[in-house]
This record gives structure tokens, sequence and C-alpha cells, in this order.
């Protein structure tokens, strides 16, 4: 039940076992979902066979740990595994960085599909392994990859990608440096790759000597690029390289779109492609001069009725609110709000009428609910007043959506932890989403510290969304997203949007994320903080981070177009590996400078700072 508890599903040991037509999804917790074990010797060089199985969808975990398949551990990835993986399909494994992590030598990656799941199939550790003939759809979803290269004597040959949006670690295809003498457990640089005749197309990146750093400074080695058929994203760079690549021979590469970096326009032949969708369902060009070029005409991805089981349906994109169809009308009065919400279905709206809907319990939350007013023209939003120190908490299979209302807290008590909407103190196993658009929250002072949402330990939000909302009188933090704080990597919120909405006299900061460590294996968090107006933030003596805005380990910031008046700093502290932020195209009045910081980078802060106007004059 508690998400960061370590477990696998299925463990193989011994030689010569088949796993085939599983149907595996929904793993929450930390831990690999299929794991080939190479701890004995009568576990190696197994010939062991994985195929025609279903890895159904995995949640982000915000963690190291997530993947859904494992062969071996970098303690025995000298070894051969000699694992066949074949005919698969992984859709929507979101776990972590790594979808596959292939950490022995010898194993053969052939056939699988990939449907919009995040990361890579990556060969971490061990040698000579084949992937060839995989499919890789992402459908432009963020963060979809394919290919990561480390070790030695890899091949990568005739597989295709499309629609992928990952990069650096997560790029379509990432070949890495490595680290000079590597431990097993590091980096070992790439020496003797083939990678030939793949197809990538409409993907964001094609990237060489990824994680080039003081310690991953080993170039690739006596490898080759051939006849590969290339095609990225028009206006984006697509092919890039962080470091030497006169180690990889280039021949025969075609680049039928998207900008090339520094030596590697050398490299290709750039000229527009003419591509035709063929009866498998993959693109191929129209002209028969580069019918050599790229993944084998004869590629036939393995469909969703060929794997798994029959008895069990696959995973469909339903919503999850208002997806019972169900609206159900709520008056004013005492407790009506909460007794509705207690006899509501997963998937229901409660729509209220104008009114004040006094809630004298909290209303625990263990289903996907909407709460809105009534949409009838003119009519006053309806306000929803609480006498507990919270109105809803959040439980396992919680996600909340409000909109069109009013939230006072003039009738909560004067308790620690005060909170309008949090999530329960027990660990929350499934990720959650909340939603704000057009909410007014207001009143929230009767202690020091009352925050409007509260993400608390072992609990991730996949999304937070506040839209054209209000905020007023807020002795806390509007979104606590901070209580991952044991700087392993781990955090509260994927994505957290806030835009369009009003903030005056907060007295923390309207966001507080938090993501610490070093660890690598994670997208996010994500943050997208834009056209808000701000007044009075961030300035009580209660708020240690001393910001208006506090980013710790955020991956990727868009901080643009805010009005700042009075308030506390933006405060970003970036942690590890290449964190974008731009903050751009904000104003601000009688606010300190931003607080930048780098904990784990040797030079100046690497937020883009443009189009920034203080009052004062000076511009950033």
């Amino acid at each position: 039940p508690d998400r960061y508890e370590s477990d696998y599903w299925v463990g193989i040991y011994g030689k010569n076992n088949r796993f085939d037509h599983n149907h595996m999804v929904g793993k929450t917790n930390k831990g690999v979902t299929l794991a080939v074990r190479l701890d004995s010797e009568e576990s190696r060089e197994n010939g062991n066979r994985i195929d025609h199985n279903y890895f159904g969808p995995r949640p982000v975990l915000g963690s190291n740990g997530g993947e859904t398949l494992r062969i071996g551990t970098s303690r025995y990835s000298m070894h051969r595994s000699e694992t066949i993986v074949e005919n698969n399909i992984f859709d929507r494994t979101d776990g972590e960085v790594e979808i596959i992590s292939s950490k022995s030598g010898g194993n053969v990656f052939r056939g699988n599909v990939f449907l919009r799941s995040r990361g890579t199939l990556t060969l971490r550790h061990g040698d000579d392994n084949i992937v060839e003939r995989n499919v890789f759809f992402g459908h432009g979803k963020d963060y979809t990859g394919g290919i990561r290269v480390i070790n030695r004597g890899q091949t990568v040959r005739g597989n295709y990608m499309e629609g992928l949006r990952g990069e650096a670690f997560s790029s379509a295809l990432a070949v890495m440096n490595g680290v000079p003498n590597s431990p097993v457990n590091r980096y070992v640089v790439v020496d003797k790759a083939r990678i030939e005749n793949n197809t990538i197309v409409d993907s964001r990146r094609v990237a060489f000597n990824v994680g080039a750093d003081e310690e991953r400074s080993a170039a690739p080695s006596n490898s080759t690029f051939l006849n590969n058929l290339l095609g990225g994203i028009e206006g984006e760079y697509f092919l890039e390289a962080y470091d030497d690549i006169s180690g990889i021979e280039f021949s025969g590469n075609r680049l039928a779109a998207g900008e090339v970096e520094g030596e590697l326009a050398d490299k290709v032949e750039f000229a527009p492609v003419e591509f035709e969708r063929a009866e498998n369902g993959l693109l191929y060009p129209v002209d028969p001069a580069l019918s050599d070029l790229g993944a084998p005409r004869d590629l036939k991805p393995v469909a969703l009725d060929q794997v798994g089981v029959k008895w069990y349906a696959k995973s469909g994109d339903e919503g999850i609110f208002g997806s019972s169809g169900k609206v159900i009308t709520v008056a004013p009065g005492e407790d009506t709000l909460v007794e509705a919400a207690m006899a509501a279905g997963n998937g229901d709206v409660l729509e209220l009428g104008a009114g004040e809907y006094i809630a004298n319990r909290s209303i625990p939350l263990d289903k996907a609910l909407t709460i809105r007013g009534a949409s009838a023209e003119g009519a006053e939003p309806p306000t929803i007043m609480f006498t507990r120190p919270t109105l809803i908490e959040l439980r396992e299979g919680g996600n909340l959506q409000l909109a069109n209302l009013t939230i006072d807290g003039a009738l909560a008590p004067d308790s620690v932890g005060n909170s309008a909407i949090r999530t329960t103190t027990y660990p929350i196993k499934s990720n959650m989403q909340i939603e704000m658009d057009g909410v007014t929250v207001t009143g929230l002072v009767v202690n020091k510290s009352f925050n409007v949402l509260t993400l608390g330990k072992s609990s991730l939000a996949d999304r937070v969304s506040i839209r054209n909302s209000s905020f007023v009188d807020i002795t806390g933090t509007v979104i606590s997203a901070a209580a991952e704080t044991e700087d392993f990597g781990q955090y509260n919120v994927e994505y957290l949007d806030i835009v369009d909405s009003n903030f005056a006299n907060v007295g923390g900061p309207i966001a507080d994320v938090y993501r610490g460590g070093r660890d690598e294996s994670t997208f996010g968090p994500f943050v997208r903080f834009s056209g808000n107006q701000i007044a009075e933030a961030g300035k009580a003596a209660t708020n240690g981070s001393g910001a208006s805005l506090n980013l710790h380990g955020v991956q990727i910031a868009d901080v643009s177009r805010n009005m700042v008046a009075l308030s506390a700093p933006f405060r970003v502290v970036h942690t590890v590996g290449t964190p974008k932020t731009a903050i751009t195209g904000n104003q601000f009045v009688g606010t300190p400078g931003f607080a930048l910081e780098e904990l784990n980078y040797d030079g100046e802060h690497r937020a883009v700072l443009a189009d920034n106007i203080f009052a004062e004059g000076a511009d950033q």
C-alpha cells in the first residue's frame, strides 16, 4: 500500500522458462513488475522467453524503481542472461525513465510494441544485446522515448519510432557517454555499437553523448550509425551531440525533417521525403530509391488481441471526471454536500445551486467526484464553508474537480495543519488528479499556516490544475507539494498548472514544490505558472522559503506573464540533470529580484531570464 515500499510481482529463476500471454497492469508501488533474476549460476545463460504479454498502464511512480521489466542487476551485469523478449505490448508503462532495464548480456528484444509509454528500452548494463524490429508509438505524449544505448557490443537495427516527444535520457535514440574505467553500477562506455536501418519520424530528439559531464566523460568508440531514416519536428533541433562523436562512423543516413546541431550536419544527408502509410500502419518512403533505408517493410507489429489473456479487457482511455454520466442536484444547507458526496458514485457530478453549504464533517474522498456550481446566467456561485480542519480528505482512489464555486474558511477551527483539501495521513498508492476552474478560496486565516491544498507523504498527483480562480486571505500555501524531503528523488506532483488566476494576501508561497536528491530516473515535476496576478504573497514570518513561488528540483518550469506586486521573490533551486527553467515576460512592483541557486552544477544558474521588468528599473 505504500508507493515507496519495494517488491516485484513476478520473478523468473532458472533456465528455459517461458512466460507468455499474461496480463499485468497497474503496479503502483516501487519495484519492477517482472524481473529475471541472475543471482545464481543456474539462472544465467538461461534461454528464457518472455512473449505475447500485455504490460498495461503503470502510473508514474515519482521515484526510481518504477521499471516494468528488468533482466539482471548491476551486480550480475557482467554475466549473460540470453533472455528473449518478443512480441509483447507495453501500453502506457510510465513508471520511470526505464521501461525495460536490461542489466545483463546476450539478450534479444524483438518485435515488441510500445504504446504511449514514457521512458525507453534501456541497455543499462551488460554487453552484446540485440534490439530489433520493435515499434514505438508515442502519439505526441510527453517524455515518450525509444532506445537508450550504454555498454559494449550493442546492436540496434530495424526498429520503427513515431510521435515520440522525449529528449535527453528519453530520446527516440539516446547514445550515452560513459565513465572511464566505470564500476559496474555506473555507465560503461559505449563501444562497438551498431545502429542501423532504423526509422525515426515525427520525434523530438536523437541524441549522442547523452549525460556528458565531469564524471561521464568517455565518448562512444568503434561504433557505427548506418542507413537510418530520420525525421524530426519542423523548426526544432532533432539531431544533437553533447561531446565528441569521432568514435561513431556515420554513413547512408537520411534526414527528412528537423534541425541539426554542430558537426552532425555533415554526418547526414538532408532532403525532404514523401511518406505513405502501409498496411502495417507504419510510414515508408514513396521513392523506391530509399527502400534500403530505415525499418524493414515486412514488419508486422503485434496487435492488442494477440497479447495477454482473452478474458480480461485491455485498459481504455476513459476520462475520470463525469465518467458515470450522473449529475446530482444538491440543495444548500448543513451537511447536504457531505451526504451527497458520501452517497455519490465514481465519476458522478454534484451540482450546487446558489446559497451556503456548511460541512460539519470532512468529506473522505475515495472516488472521482466533480463538485460544481450551477451555471444559471447571473446566479451567484455557491459558497462552501466547513467547521472541521479539512473540508475534503483525499484517500485511495480520490480525484477531485471543482468549478464555479467559493470555499470560505470562516467557520474552520484553529487547528495545527489546517488545509481546505489534503491527502490522508495513510499512504496513497494510486495517483490522483485535482482540478479547479472558476473557484474562489478565501478566509483561510484562523491560524498562521492554513493551506488550500496539501499533498502529504507517499502521495502523488499526476496533475494539479488551477485556472481562472482567485485566492484571497490565505495564511499558508496555496499548493503544498513538498512532503518528500528525504532527497531520494521523490516528489508529490508531476504536472502543476497555475494559470490566469489571482492571488492576494497569501502568507506562504503560492506553490511550494520539492524534489530533492540526485536521482535521474524520473521526469518531473513540471510546473507552469503563467498569466497570474499576485499581490502581497509569501511575506508571512512562518514562510521558511522566503518566496512567493518556491520551486526546488523542478525539472521543467515555465514562469511567464505574471504581474507581481509587494511580494517575496520567486525562488528556483536546480538540483540534478539538465533542468529547464524559463522566467520570461513578468512584471514586478515592490518585489525583490529572483533567488536562484544551483546545487550540483558548477557555473551560472541555468534559468533563462528574459523580458522581466522590475518597477525600480532593473531589467533581469
